[in-house]
């Protein structure tokens, strides 16, 4: 059954639980960029006509919590909840002033988060993710969902020391998952595996603008603005609907059309699973639009480009930095 897709609704409040500016009222402009790769999620946001007094608020300053909330009447939640890095104003018109902020999902925990810690002989990875989000709970990260790691117990002592978030590199590259920050929450999406949860329908009834194009990043398709559309989780998408890629017609390239193919294939039950979700919306004009980029769910990497790589996940070994031309 699909959702109405119809009457806008967004919220924008900036500041802490007892007391924040609500600034819904406002005309605003968004850019959400939401993945799954580990560099914190970002938002560009402009709000028109601002009160000077209202921007001069502690609230509007380096740090500062920003909650944005978007979609439709049915279909409505958050879609960013990050901090501040930037505020700015400025003047569009002779009419129209905007206050322009740049935030970031988990940046605090992600630049400047340090663990010093070690653990005894017997150690697992899940105690290895548990201190490494203990070590972020005091820059505003907690736990989020995660799969099932290895219990396979270390035999020696383990030390962690330095940033948090090389620890967490290491232990995505050992645990084969994608960490990220999202909303706040440390998310480990296994690189074999999804969220759990139903798949979300994709089709014209459901919001789907325009066509989904195969491309050489994976599958992209554009929705009216949905903030089901998580990372990790699963779009159903029909395969008919789907404008295949364009292969090179150069016969010395049919390998790597071949190699292409396999990365990018079209899921044989239609089934993708999210990598991109980027938001983008005018309330006062007609943007309000979730762009996606997803793979196929049973999407694999040929085991020749492994089998020579030390490090788990690589596709070659580092090699020398050559000079350009």
């Amino acid at each position: 059954m699909s959702i109405p897709q119809y009457l806008r609704q967004i919220s924008l409040k900036i500041g802490s639980d007892t007391e924040a500016i609500d600034l819904s009222e406002l005309r605003i402009r968004f850019s959400v960029r939401r993945g799954t790769i580990s560099t914190p999620n970002t938002a560009d946001i402009r709000v028109y006509n601002v009160s000077a007094a209202t921007a001069k608020k502690a609230q509007l300053k380096e740090f500062g919590r920003v909650v944005l909330q978007a979609g439709y009447a049915g279909n409505y939640g958050v879609i960013f909840d990050g901090t501040i890095k930037q505020v700015r104003r400025g003047r569009e018109s002779q009419t129209d002033t905007y206050l322009d902020i740049t935030a970031a999902d988990g940046d605090s925990a992600y630049n400047w988060s340090v663990i010093n810690m070690s653990l005894a002989a017997g150690s697992t990875a899940q105690d290895h993710l548990k201190s490494a989000v203990q070590a972020m709970e005091g820059r505003g990260v907690t736990m989020g969902d995660s799969g099932e790691l290895s219990t396979n117990k270390l035999p020696r002592g383990k030390v962690m020391f330095g940033l948090t978030r090389d620890v967490l590199d290491n232990l995505g590259r050992t645990q084969d998952v994608s960490w990220s920050i999202q909303d706040g929450k440390m998310t480990l999406i296994p690189n074999t595996a999804y969220l759990p949860g139903e798949a979300i329908v994709v089709n014209y009834q459901t919001g789907m603008v325009g066509l989904p194009e195969q491309t050489q990043n994976g599958v992209t398709v554009r929705l009216l603005l949905n903030p089901s559309v998580k990372i990790g989780r699963l779009l159903k998408i029909d395969n008919a609907s789907i404008q295949t890629l364009r292969l090179s017609p150069a016969p010395l390239d049919e390998a790597q059309n071949r190699l292409l193919l396999e990365q990018i294939s079209l899921a044989a039950d239609g089934v993708y699973k999210t990598l991109i979700a980027d938001h983008h919306g005018d309330t006062r004009g007609n943007e309000w639009y979730t762009e996606v980029i997803c793979v196929s769910v049973d999407a694999t990497v040929f085991n020749t480009l492994l089998k020579n790589s030390a490090t788990p996940g690589a596709i070659a070994e580092p090699g020398a930095v050559k000079p350009y031309g």
